[in-house]
């Protein structure tokens, strides 16, 4: 049961303390628990009277109150000497000020309750932090500008005369301040509903507009389909028109046509019949040519058969027999024999390889063939440079020397596959590169070896096996420098 006091709450120094009551007891539910505060619109429940006897009842404290009690309470707890505090608050005196209203406000409030000799001890203490609100207060002449949750916490401590008045003021000033904090609520969220109801008369009439515009865009469009579907019929018109006219002048045509073709078939006729009676004549005429053919075939074989006694006597007066010799070989050996006949010094120059003036006496033969390996060449005259720009250099030099002397002139180089960036082949000069699996060498000695014998083949290389092997079969094999002397030369 709640402990009930007198008005005054003043008791004398020698009156029991209740500190050995537990934290929790059911003395201190009414403010360890915080009763719950009626909500706005609700009736507040009234206190019953107390019966003639009996202790008046703890008040029912708002809920700021008893916070701002409990607070006040826990502010000077650490203040106070250690057998001033009830045992189940001096664990609660060393916690931290943080802590201490918020952990230890159940037991707070059950000793404040329970122990009027604490809370006259606590009151003094707070009273006298306070000030003059706190004279005020037990005086009871507590000014109306004051915190009304202040002025009920610090009359539930001190109790002066009319305390609960004051506590019942405080709970209904929280109460009407609830009530307007529920209002003011209530008028925010009926300004947003009706900001939110314009914006969105705003956005509707936006929207109506766009779609006032659209259904415009929609109609002017549909005027314009209505005006291209009327010239779309009309033409349609125009064009049906023109194809009724058009199958009329087809069908004149067609009889126009039928009258022509049996025309053609007529005249077809006609010309057959033509035809086969020139037919006949020719085969007349044939017949006669072919008589007159044979008696010019009949003299032309007796003309040809006097000739041909006739250069049998011929051959045979004049006593010639077969020759053994082209007019090659005899060139070679005139040639041979000009080398062992010439002095030592121009010998020693004729068996030079490298000897420009040599090559030139062996271009000048009839019908020469020169074959050039591209690569010995080029590498040993102008090696610096990329083999593409080496070859072009090599193919445009021997184009001028095809166009001066008229002879036949290949180039072989290796490689497997045709190269690319090659200049244009200047006529009379062939380029061939080597096929996978056989070497520019080989191709020349194929080269050598497809010239009929007698022709004078000449061989650039300075390759000895080169040399050696075109020499076996007839070729004149001279050196590089030879053909580069030329080459610098032109």
């Amino acid at each position: 049961m709640p402990l009930t006091e007198p008005h005054d709450d003043h008791l004398p120094e020698a009156a029991p303390v209740a500190a050995g009551r537990e934290v929790g007891g059911g003395d201190a539910d009414d403010l360890a628990a915080g009763a719950e505060q009626p909500r706005p619109g609700e009736t507040e429940p009234t206190t019953p009277e107390p019966e003639p006897g009996r202790p008046e009842p703890e008040p029912v404290l708002p809920e700021p109150v008893r916070q701002r009690i409990v607070a006040l309470t826990a502010a000077v707890l650490p203040a106070m000497p250690t057998d001033e505090v009830p045992v189940p608050l001096r664990r609660v005196a060393k916690f931290a000020p943080n802590r201490r209203a918020r952990l230890g406000a159940p037991a707070i409030a059950a000793q404040l309750t329970g122990d009027p000799l604490f809370r006259q001890r606590v009151t003094a203490r707070v009273l006298a932090d306070a000030g003059d609100l706190g004279t005020a207060v037990v005086e009871g002449t507590a000014p109306a500008a004051a915190d009304p949750v202040e002025v009920a916490a610090l009359a539930y401590l001190a109790r002066p005369r009319g305390w609960r008045e004051l506590i019942e003021a405080s709970g209904a000033a929280v109460r009407a301040e609830a009530d307007s904090a529920v209002v003011a609520e209530l008028v925010r969220e009926a300004e947003q509903r009706a900001t939110r109801a314009e914006h969105d008369r705003a956005v509707a009439r936006v929207e109506a507009e766009k779609l006032r515009d659209e259904l415009a865009r929609v109609r002017e469009e549909l005027g314009q389909l209505r005006e291209e579907s009327r010239q779309l019929s009309r033409t349609l018109r125009e064009t049906q028109a023109r194809e009724r006219r058009a199958n009329e002048l087809l069908a004149t045509e067609r009889g126009r046509a039928a009258r022509a073709a049996a025309d053609t078939e007529a005249e077809l006729r006609r010309a057959r019949a033509r035809l086969a009676e020139a037919e006949s004549a020719a085969g007349v005429a044939r017949a006669s040519a072919k008589e007159s053919r044979s008696v010019d075939d009949a003299r032309l074989w007796l003309l040809l058969e006097t000739i041909g006694q006739a250069a049998v006597g011929l051959r045979r007066e004049l006593a010639l027999e077969p020759v053994e010799k082209l007019p090659a070989d005899f060139i070679a050996d005139a040639f041979a024999d000009q080398s062992a006949a010439t002095p030592a010094g121009a010998a020693a120059r004729a068996r030079d390889t490298d000897d420009p003036a040599r090559l030139d006496q062996l271009l000048a033969l009839p019908r020469a063939h020169l074959v050039v390996d591209g690569y010995n060449v080029t590498k040993r005259g102008f090696g610096e440079m990329s083999l593409e720009q080496q070859r072009k250099r090599l193919i445009t030099g021997l184009g001028g020397i095809a166009a001066q002397t008229g002879d036949e002139v290949t180039v072989v180089f290796d490689g497997a596959e045709r190269m690319h960036g090659l200049p244009p082949t200047p006529r009379g000069v062939r380029v061939l590169f080597s096929r996978k699996g056989e070497t520019a060498d080989e191709l020349i000695r194929r080269l050598v070896r497809a010239e009929p014998t007698g022709r004078p083949v000449v061989v650039i290389s300075s390759d000895r096996e080169v040399a050696d092997g075109v020499r076996r079969h007839g070729a004149y094999p001279l050196g590089a420098d030879s053909l580069l002397r030329r080459l610098a030369r032109s």
